[in-house]
């Protein structure tokens, strides 16, 4: 495990090094999370099941972006474009989204608007465009003319596909509309033509619009069962004037004709390339943020069925069988809050187990006794 793969297991889990090292090598070694969390308290500081199994998650996810990491440096060699600034973010990137953001303008992709207007000669057009220090483009353009690009308009179209590209290919333009969508995105839903009836139990989401990050899950998590069900269109949206507000201002700084074309490509690329992908990319982080949550509530409601008592309101007396470390043993009181705990050895020690036990007993007026299906 590399150090910056550690400190951010720390600072993502608020758990010590030492306590995930040791959960990890476990791991590593096929150790199961109920074995971890039941006999190698010891090693892991006593972490309990809940973070022992977050621990395993995150680490399952650095391992998938380490063999992520090994083919994409490989395809980046391969073409010959690596640099070493590039070698560094690639080995500092720890989730495979970080990765793929890295990847993407080196990405084989299949044949695009913008891949034809490059085989047809306008690569350069586009980068004196993209410029924007150039006056009379007009004329340039006619340089740029073929037997592919007939005309002025098609080669301005064609350099406006290949900046297209480059902007939705840009970390840092990503990254910004990324941080709109974290902050502003709303949901929509609406009812499908002809659904009306099958759909009655989602009427609540017929025409409904709220911000993504307050929709409660189970909310969310009842739309997207609807749109799987295809019984809701379901769209997530940011407002597109502030969208094209935030890329102008990365992208818009020279001589006004040229800066028009790359006002153009900005529209485009937001359009037909970067806010579908975002978009893509939120309905999945958001369905997975909301399953967690819904697992989460569960996961309390369950814990607290589990923890009623069974015998309704006794006092009991609680046994957890074990050999080398003795039995724990617990008094509970009628609403099961712990009055007592201590450590019996009825297999070395059965006469003093006794009368441990016996005292307990008339001392706290045990109702009920429970035992554990531990060893033996």
């Amino acid at each position: 495990m590399k150090q910056i793969q550690l400190t951010y297991l720390v600072k993502t889990l608020s758990l010590g090094e030492k306590n995930i090292k040791s959960t990890i090598s476990l791991l590593d070694e096929g150790a199961t999370v109920p074995f971890i969390s039941r006999y190698r308290k010891e090693q892991t500081r006593s972490l309990d099941e809940v973070q022992i199994g977050d621990i395993k998650q995150h680490w399952e996810k650095l391992k998938e972006a380490d063999k992520r990491r090994i083919a994409i440096i490989g395809s980046i060699e391969e073409q010959g474009k690596m640099t070493p600034t590039l070698l560094k973010s690639l080995e500092n990137a720890l989730l495979i989204s970080d990765l793929e953001d890295l990847y993407l303008p080196y990405k084989q992709k299949r044949k695009t608007r913008a891949s034809i207007a490059i085989e047809n000669g306008l690569e350069p057009f586009a980068k004196l465009i993209f410029a924007q220090s150039e006056r009379n483009i007009d004329q340039l353009a006619q340089k740029y003319l073929n037997s592919n690009v007939l005309k002025i308009e098609d080669a301005f179209a064609g350099a406006r596909d290949i900046i297209a590209e480059w902007i939705n290919d840009d970390l840092e333009a990503r990254n910004r509309i990324r941080n709109l969508f974290e902050n502003t995105a709303i949901i929509n839903s609406s009812i499908k033509k002809g659904k009306n009836e099958n759909a009655a139990k989602y009427q609540d989401y017929f025409d409904f619009s709220e911000e993504l990050r307050k929709i409660p899950s189970h909310r969310l998590l009842a739309i997207r069962r609807a749109e799987q069900e295809e019984l809701l269109k379901v769209t997530i949206s940011v407002n597109f004037e502030k969208c094209q507000d935030i890329l102008e201002r990365q992208y818009l700084r020279g001589l006004p004709e040229p800066k028009e074309q790359v006002k153009i490509a900005i529209a485009d690329s937001l359009k037909r390339l970067l806010l579908p992908s975002v978009e893509t990319e939120f309905n999945n982080t958001s369905k997975d943020k909301a399953d967690v949550s819904a697992i989460q509530i569960f996961s309390n409601n369950l814990r607290q069925l589990l923890l009623s008592p069974p015998l309704g309101q006794k006092r009991v007396l609680a046994i957890d069988p074990g050999f080398r470390t003795g039995c724990k043993t617990v008094v509970l009181n009628e609403i099961g809050d712990l009055k007592y705990d201590t450590v019996i050895f009825p297999t070395d020690k059965k006469s003093e187990a006794t009368i441990i036990i016996k005292d307990l007993i008339a001392k706290y007026n045990i109702e009920a006794i429970a035992i554990g299906n531990g060893t033996a």
